[in-house]
């Protein structure tokens, strides 16, 4: 099989070092990929908002599958216009895709088919949205409605920061992505993420994950897009696994087939485990970055397959076998990010990849022969443990190999599942 990647990020270089495993490749080609996805794959200079020359370098090279990593392309409707050149795509259409490019929408589609979430309004204008906030009071979430690269969204736990969360989205600082705002209640409890795929008829769980939001130790600062993952996820039980399905994902897929928006992809749920069982916070319609890494280390499966049978609606013929072993991702980020960092610092020794551990490349180029940093989130460094204590471990001997002066990372992931294990 000819298979091509969208994407450059941390996620898709470790959906391309997966992809390059199965037996059923031919040939791998990553559009614009990078540094790292160039030991599995033959990168291409396409430009993926340029969906004529997608479909034409796919034809030229008789490609069998394509599959869209990051949501920018979902949402603009990739997968949509692939599909109708005759081409087999994972990822879901641009109407599917609005569970992630909207927060509204979702917010909408959970009143409809009574999934549970936290109370919400839409806002099209700051006073309305402010004077809401105040009759709610604090703690508050508010979301810039479309796509921010993980940081539209304000968890204030005072009024003072919502009002000044909600005036940061109308003033332009999420670009059209704020235009609308979404305000919802604060929910309380235990994050996690969910993986799970989807034909538009059958569901196939995967696993669970735990992510690090917030930039520094302790949960600590600003949002960004992700500062380590690992996973499983301890508060994920089989019994909270069997809820989340009953609860959110099949009233999902068929609420969406219902509304003519059948959902063919995968679905990363964000989720609050409360005292009332778990709820959803927003979903992403596309593998979590950098939870793709820790699933990718632990699934003992061919993703190939399991990825074209989601493409093609034989879900239900294919099944995903998983390691018993933990695995914990840290992120390396550029100092300064989230907000202003320095771009194209030299990253002078990456070490190299184990059975256990490997570094996954995310915001990185090769400029003059040598190796940058281009990106706010740059290294994922990946390891497998037998439980979350050893592969932190294992991640941090790693990360403190790497040598690049312009890198931080936090020194906590994993925390809460450490605390448990050793409790």
């Amino acid at each position: 099989m000819k298979v091509l990647l969208i994407g450059s990020g941390g996620r898709e270089h470790a959906l391309a070092w997966k992809i390059a495993q199965s037996p059923l490749l031919d040939a791998l080609y990553a559009a614009p990929g990078n540094p790292g996805i160039a030991d599995h794959a033959t990168l291409v200079a396409l430009n993926v908002e340029d969906h004529a020359a997608v479909i034409a370098f796919a034809k030229e090279k008789a490609i069998d599958f394509v599959v869209i990593g990051p949501e920018a392309p979902l949402v603009a409707g990739l997968a949509d216009d692939l599909r109708a050149a005759g081409i087999a795509t994972f990822g879901p259409s641009k109407a599917a895709a609005q569970l992630e490019g909207s927060k509204g929408f979702t917010k909408d589609l959970c009143a409809r088919y009574d999934i549970p979430t936290g109370a919400y309004q839409r806002f099209k204008s700051a006073e309305p949205a402010r004077n809401y906030v105040r009759e709610q009071g604090a703690p508050i979430v508010i979301k810039a409605d479309g796509l921010a690269a993980g940081k539209g969204v304000t968890v204030a736990m005072t009024e003072a920061e919502a009002l000044a969360a909600i005036d940061e989205c109308f003033d332009g600082a999420f670009g059209t992505a704020g235009a609308e705002v979404v305000v919802e209640a604060f929910l309380d409890g235990e994050e996690a993420s969910f993986f799970c795929l989807s034909d538009g008829k059958t569901a196939l769980a995967l696993a669970t994950a735990q992510d690090h939001k917030r930039v520094g130790d302790g949960d600590t600062g600003p949002n960004t897009g992700g500062m380590g993952a690992y996973s499983p996820a301890p508060v994920m039980t089989p019994a909270m696994v069997e809820r989340t399905m009953k609860e959110i994902i099949e009233p999902t897929i068929s609420g969406m087939a219902k509304d003519g928006n059948p959902f063919s992809g995968v679905f990363f749920a964000g989720l609050m485990i409360t005292a009332k069982g778990p709820e959803l916070i927003e979903y992403n319609v596309r593998f979590g970055d950098p939870e793709c890494q820790v699933l990718m280390m632990r699934l003992k499966s061919d993703l190939l397959p399991i990825l074209y049978a989601t493409a093609t609606g034989t879900l239900d013929k294919v099944q995903a076998e998983w390691r018993d072993d933990a695995a914990l991702t840290v992120v390396l980020a550029s100092k300064g990010y989230p907000g202003a960092y320095d771009k194209n610092t030299p990253i002078a020794h990456i070490p190299d990849a184990s059975e256990e551990a490997k570094v996954f490349h995310a915001g990185t180029a090769l400029k003059d022969g040598k190796l940058v940093a281009t990106g706010g989130r740059v290294l994922n460094v990946t390891a497998l443990g037998k439980d979350v204590t050893e592969a932190q471990a294992r991640a941090y001997a790693l990360t403190d190999r790497v040598e690049w002066e312009n890198g931080f990372c936090r020194r906590d992931i994993g925390w809460q599942a450490v605390a448990r294990e050793k409790a």
